[in-house]
């Protein structure tokens, strides 16, 4: 197989209460696990099996990019979320971004919530960096990323519904809330600054 699914940075129930370890078997054993799949069969004996994953997103379309894009956005999210209360708050010079593109972090935090909660359907809420350091939140359906857009990820929270229906079923905005208290703000941080 040409596409790895990278292993999960914690324990199967190092989110709990976030996430159950019920809720984090299905997503990443199954729905994570089923885009690598079925991306490596669409690419393979191709010349796109050999690509870096990121490049597969910006080059592709139809089913190769929605595969490829879905297993890219599960990996990323996947480390934007650590143990309750580990993630602290942004800092430093991610703070001071967030403060001059949404006025302070807790406008920022409202902001991003409504946008992912606002997603029509299934999709992503994203904080986004263009290449002047522009800090935007998008909100994106189905398997659309930044990456198509030009532009580098920072956060996201996946609002399919099958990253939150075990636990919190159709309560898309109980899920989001609770979203955080679980963010890896270091990760996010690591990602500004490189």
């Amino acid at each position: 197989m040409s596409f790895k699914q990278p292993d999960l940075p914690y324990a199967m129930g190092a989110l709990v209460p976030f996430l159950s370890e019920e809720q984090v078997q299905f997503h990443y054993g199954k729905h994570h696990a089923a885009y690598f799949a079925k991306l490596n069969s669409l690419v393979q004996g191709t010349p796109e099996a050999d690509m870096m994953l990121e490049d597969l997103i910006t080059k592709s379309e139809g089913a190769t990019f929605n595969n490829a894009a879905q297993a890219w956005n599960h990996s990323f999210y996947w480390r934007c979320l650590t143990h309750r209360g580990m993630g602290g708050a942004p800092k430093d010079d991610l703070k001071a971004a967030i403060e001059r593109h949404f006025h302070s972090v807790e406008e920022f935090k409202d902001e991003f919530s409504k946008a992912a909660v606002g997603v029509f359907g299934s999709g992503w809420a994203w904080l986004a960096m263009d290449d002047k350091g522009k800090l935007e939140i998008l909100a994106l359906s189905n398997a659309d990323t930044p990456k198509k857009h030009g532009k580098k990820a920072l956060l996201t929270i996946d609002v399919w519904e099958h990253a939150y229906y075990i636990d919190y079923r159709n309560d898309r905005l109980r899920y989001v809330a609770a979203f955080w208290e679980n963010v890896n703000w270091s990760f996010v941080e690591e990602r500004y600054k490189g």
